[in-house]
């Protein structure tokens, strides 16, 4: 069946007493024989998880009409008789059988909402620009295994839950997909470039169709890579998709007020806060592992040990956020362990804090700015401070040094979001962007001020591109000097 974009779509976002009617295909009963007070799904849905999932949603705060409008954007940038396939991540594994927290590759859980892993997506394209067809393998259900690794939501959800037109065994992929394949005038997909291991060769190694990997399927197709698709579809956000990252930006930044008007003797304390925080306020968890950098450890700028003491008279360099419904907050703030600024660390602070209030005033589509102009702009306002502040940076390179990273990055599902594209490209009302200008001072480095020597300062939000108005969605994290300081008093 092709889905038209105009279609209404059947999805469990409403209370409903069973499934419709359907021969089941993993078990010997159908779900419509099931009341729904007693199903058991691989993700929280509104009726098993209410407290979590509202009504007419899929994962939170995105509905299944948004998903599918998602497919069918995708679908409509998909060249005639084409399809896109995807493939969900797999579980990693920490140690033997200890495996890590799941999270979904974005791109899947995007046009899917399924968060569970070992599980493929098609979109089908037809020959108009209108419809497409969405397949959906997952893993069955099945008892043993739910018995230990908890439940899956089954083949029959596939369709009844996550609108899949055509829903299939995981296992049995290798009889279903190379007729898809072979059909299709081109194949779009990453698999296999943006991961060591190939996600399909396990379900066809062996296989009756004499198929040994994803790789050999695609030998004689067209491929394409659907990663500037993905991009494009991605880098505006939905309103819904803002609501998401409004909440866990609120959240996150209140997380960070409250942690700046603690003393801490340790990074690991300070880490343990702001992660219970994010969860204990209603966030997900940790958007990444976060950087809590004390004194030189935040010249480091990827720092993650989070191991060291919190020495009285040092700043400490805090990277963290929350995610809510996999949608980030990313965060950076510096401040004094011991709730005092110092003279050269106020200066230098106050510096960097005026060059990023200023980016963060021209992120506007009416500013006709891009990532790459921002950055121009911050280097142009932290070399004229830094010169202010009595360093010499008219030797090349000097800055590269003191300022290593770029001014800022897209973030959404992921925190370097939309991956590849094009900094050069205009910023347009509701992308989502960071803006965080720093500057690390080496510590051995004779060639700038003493007092200055060993200072890592990182000052950053996450900010919403509007038409003439900027938001910031991150503006509950204190960051002016006064207001971290009157956090002690």
């Amino acid at each position: 069946m092709r889905r038209s974009a105009l279609l209404p779509l059947r999805a469990v976002s409403r209370p409903i007493p069973t499934f419709r009617s359907r021969p089941c295909r993993i078990s010997k009963r159908a779900y419509a024989s099931v009341p729904a007070a007693d199903l058991q799904f691989g993700q929280p849905l509104h009726e098993t998880h209410p407290h979590i999932i509202k009504p007419g949603e899929l994962t939170p705060g995105i509905s299944a009409l948004e998903y599918h409008h998602r497919r069918a954007a995708l679908a409509q940038r998909l060249s005639r008789n084409s399809i896109a396939v995807l493939a969900a991540n797999e579980l990693k594994y920490r140690s033997g059988p200890v495996f890590y927290e799941y999270h979904q590759e974005p791109n899947f859980f995007y046009l899917t909402g399924f968060n569970e892993p070992e599980a493929v997506a098609v979109i089908e394209k037809g020959d108009t620009d209108v419809e497409y067809t969405f397949h959906l393998f997952v893993r069955p259900k099945d008892a043993q295994a739910e018995l230990w690794d908890g439940a899956r939501s089954g083949v029959q959800a596939a369709e009844d839950v996550f609108n899949a037109d055509e829903a299939g065994d995981i296992n049995n992929i290798s009889q279903s997909l190379p007729k898809i394949v072979h059909e299709a005038k081109e194949v779009y997909t990453d698999i296999g470039s943006l991961v060591k291991k190939n996600a399909l060769s396990r379900f066809f190694a062996g296989s009756s169709t004499n198929i040994d990997g994803f790789a050999k399927l695609l030998k004689n197709a067209t491929v394409k890579s659907l990663r500037p698709l993905m991009n494009e579809v991605r880098v505006t956000k939905s309103e819904a998709e803002l609501d998401c990252m409004r909440r866990a930006g609120s959240i996150s930044g209140a997380v960070f007020t409250e942690a700046m008007k603690k003393g801490y003797k340790t990074e690991k304390q300070l880490w343990t806060d702001l992660a219970y925080g994010f969860k204990s306020q209603g966030l997900d968890g940790e958007a990444y592992v976060p950087v809590v950098a004390g004194g030189t450890n935040a010249l480091s700028i990827h720092y993650v040990r989070n191991d060291a003491e919190l020495r009285d008279g040092d700043m400490v360099l805090v990277d963290a956020g929350g995610e809510y419904g996999d949608y980030i907050s990313d965060i950076t703030r510096t401040w004094p362990v011991n709730g005092k600024f110092t003279a050269a660390q106020r200066d230098m602070y106050s510096m960097i804090l005026a060059v990023q209030k200023s980016c963060v005033s021209l992120c506007r589509e009416d500013a006709d700015m891009t990532l790459d102009r921002l950055h121009k702009v911050a280097e142009d306002g932290l070399r004229s401070g830094l010169k202010d502040l009595g360093f010499d940076t008219s030797k090349a390179g000097c800055l590269d040094t003191l300022f290593p990273h770029h001014v800022g990055h897209y973030i959404g599902l992921d925190v370097h979001d939309a991956p590849g594209y094009p900094r050069t490209d205009k910023l347009k009302e509701n992308h989502c962007i960071t803006i965080e200008p720093g500057i690390y001072v080496p510590v051995d480095d004779e060639r700038w001020p003493a007092h200055f020597r060993g200072l890592g300062i990182r000052i950053e939000d996450s900010v919403r591109i509007g038409k003439e108005k900027v938001e910031v969605l991150t503006s509950t994290a204190v960051k002016n000097v006064d207001e971290i300081e009157a956090m002690r008093s």
